[in-house]
């Protein structure tokens, strides 16, 4: 069982890393611990620990040794005698003056089965003891108390809040179908793939393949395959790419659309604990090259079409090809398959890392790494929101390699989805496979709901999506007349959920908040904190204009080639502006680095953005701000017209003005045929600026 738990302290690495090197000071920290004994003043390398942690009625632990000191960074050791465990503190500064700190124990019991079934009921106090440890370090750290046995009144609050929590928990899993009756011995060999590889992509088709072999598992243009087919043939590809040369922990470039070899590739990969750098579709060359000269994956596994684009990224590089067009000279996945032995995987040490990286729209695309959850609260999170099901038929239509994307595909694997994928998107298409095969859930990126809207009313007719119970939508600003007119015309099916690479969510919208107040990007869900700060850090009332930062247990690590976001109070930067409203419904104003200074005043362009696509006749705008000698700056808008529209650019100006404050009116429109976008509808305004 691998348990882990991070928080974020205001202090340098420095100083947290005394408090965990000092005995003393841990035993002072340290929650649950019954015994701290170090042989020596200060923990170092090869130092031996005497550990006993409480859990329970029980008492557990073992005689570690340090086998990893790395000052200021991380600290490892592993069992001597007693139980089979390892630990690990980690420690990583986010930003000058915080540090993310980061708490992992893995442990075994003896006893096989029983064993395992113990670790699943004792690992919610052992993740308790940790958090309260990481709590109380901070207090510490930051000057407060810190001590590592909290009052029995709080203690007594914790528990109960703890119980309402579960409870909670419970009704949401339930709702989902995920807690429902199944066969004991089911569960028993689900569990025992669980204990094994922890929640990965690895143990998700080891226990679908369990719970449900034969039922179909992924339906894409090459056919369909269960949940068996993809647990044997991911077996197989996994032992093949550890024969070519692919070890645990080094990182694996994969640049594939959407279809059966990101999913497999994926796995397998899982399988054999190594870090997936997930690579955009829509990467130039030159991008894709600094991407793999910074992360350095040892492999690449993409689609044949990108050849070229990898002409310079794949030198010196094991390649292999995802999806094949034509004859090639490197190995594709299916050959991989075929050659591979199916035999299950003995489980890595730790677990593989997901690099999703950003959209690169404003330069060179970063590397944002993220832990993989420890449970399943993060899906708890999103369904308490969204009706997803489990053995729902998923039409993933969001590009997979998009952390929107891959969050379905991680959502699919806990409620065993069948996925059905279609490698490039095709709006008339997406309607024909919606019906054809009664899918219950699309998540898009908003520009695929912009193009199926953009179909005349009688071809969206017809066909029948009547089995749709929602489109989740993310990865860029969904206007809010696009999602009532959406409405209208398909149900009350669509969720926003607003979020970023860096803090995957921070609100989510119902079809309800979407009708009562368009253009929200929705409300605050359970876990998540989110705050709107001015410029100088203090916390801003409801209604003010300011910066939003989040906290929730999803937050990532930071840029693999260092840095990260900025962070308040623990909460991180989603780089974005807005405010919220008296119902507690977020708006989101633009990005804070798109604020535009006209004549002296501040200028958001999203706000004349939404205006000016209400208007008839209008397809899609964007706004900049473009050099002026007398202004600094003024506003130039970008139009994208319905044929036939007879809207000339002092009709869009004589509409701005009537509505918004003179200096928000762009004093230059220009018609374009379409935005420039990249591959997740994200306008690329750096291309519209060098017009």
């Amino acid at each position: 069982m691998r348990v882990e738990q991070q928080i974020t302290i205001e202090a340098a690495p420095t100083e947290v890393w005394a408090q965990i090197v000092d005995p003393v000071e841990a035993r002072h920290f340290l929650a649950g611990m019954t015994r701290w004994d170090v042989d020596g003043e200060t923990t170092q390398l090869g130092s031996r620990i005497t550990m006993r942690m409480g859990v329970g009625s029980a008492e557990v632990g073992s005689l570690v040794e340090v086998v990893e000191y790395d000052e200021n960074c991380d600290l490892a050791w592993t069992s001597v005698t007693g139980l089979d465990q390892r630990g690990r503190w980690r420690l990583r500064e986010r930003t000058p003056g915080w540090t993310t700190v980061t708490f992992r124990l893995s442990y075994q019991a003896p006893g096989g089965l029983l064993g395992t079934i113990s670790d699943r009921f004792s690992s919610p106090m052992v993740r308790q003891n940790l958090k309260q440890s990481l709590d109380n370090l901070k207090r510490r750290v930051e000057g407060g108390a810190g001590s590592a046995e909290p009052d029995s009144g709080s203690a007594a609050s914790g528990v109960f809040a703890g119980l309402v929590q579960k409870i909670d928990d419970v009704r949401v899993l339930r709702g989902a179908g995920v807690v429902r009756p199944v066969r004991p011995d089911r569960i028993a060999r689900s569990l025992v793939a669980l204990n094994r590889f922890g929640p990965t992509p690895a143990a998700g088709y080891a226990a679908s393949a369990i719970m449900h072999p034969d039922d179909v598992g992924l339906i894409d243009e090459l056919g369909e395959l269960t949940f068996r087919e993809i647990h044997d043939r991911t077996n197989a590809l996994g032992h093949s790419l550890s024969d070519a040369g692919v070890m645990e922990g080094q990182g694996v470039g994969v640049m594939c659309r959407n279809h059966r070899g990101f999913i497999e590739a994926t796995i397998a990969l899982s399988k054999l604990g190594a870090n997936c750098l997930y690579l955009n579709t829509a990467f130039s060359a030159p991008q894709l090259a600094d991407v793999c000269e910074r992360e350095q994956p040892v492999a690449l596994i993409y689609d044949q079409e990108f050849d070229g684009l990898l002409e310079h990224a794949g030198e010196g590089r094991k390649r292999f090809v995802a999806w094949q067009e034509g004859p090639t000279e490197y190995a594709t996945l299916e050959e991989l398959i075929e050659a591979g032995d199916r035999s299950n995987h003995v489980p890595p040490s730790e677990a593989g890392r997901v690099v999703i990286l950003t959209s690169g729209t404003t330069g060179t695309p970063k590397g944002a790494t993220r832990k993989q959850p420890d449970g399943i609260d993060p899906a708890i999170t999103l369904l308490s929101k969204i009706p997803l099901k489990t053995r729902n038929t998923t039409f993933i239509v969001a590009p997979l390699f998009h952390s929107w994307g891959f969050a379905h595909f991680s959502l699919g694997m806990i409620l065993s989805a069948t996925y059905v994928l279609r490698r490039k998107f095709d709006p008339e298409a997406t309607l024909e496979t919606i019906e054809r095969y009664k899918v219950d859930v699309a998540p898009m990126v908003p520009v695929m709901l912009q193009r199926i809207m953009e179909l005349p009313p009688e071809t969206r007719r017809k066909y029948d999506t009547g089995s749709l119970t929602a489109v989740p939508l993310s990865g860029s600003a969904l206007p809010g007349e696009l999602a009532v007119r959406f409405m209208d015309d398909f149900g009350d099916v669509a969720y926003n959920l607003y979020g970023s690479t860096e803090v995957a969510w921070a609100t989510i919208a119902t079809p309800a908040d979407l009708r009562a107040a368009p253009g929200t990007a929705g409300r605050i869900p359970r876990g998540t904190t989110l705050r709107i700060y001015d410029e100088r850090g203090s916390e801003l009332p409801t209604g003010e204009t300011g910066r939003i930062f989040v906290a929730n247990e999803m937050l990532f690590e930071g840029y693999t080639g260092g840095g990260g976001k900025e962070v308040i109070d623990g909460l991180m930067s989603t780089g974005d502006v807005g405010y919220l409203d008296e119902s507690g419904r977020l708006f989101v104003v633009g990005r804070d680095d798109d604020m535009i200074v006209s004549g002296g005043e501040n200028v958001f362009p999203r706000e004349v953005e939404d205006l000016i696509s209400d208007m008839d006749g209008i397809v899609e705008v964007s706004v900049i701000g473009v050099d002026d000698k007398k202004f600094g700056q003024r506003l130039k808008a970008f139009v994208v017209q319905q044929e036939g529209s007879p809207l000339d650019a002092e009709q869009i100006q004589a509409e701005v003005k009537s509505k918004l404050a003179g200096y928000k009116v762009p004093r230059d429109v220009e018609f374009i045929d379409e935005l420039p976008r990249n591959a997740t509808g994200k306008v690329l305004k750096r291309e519209l600026a060098e017009r």
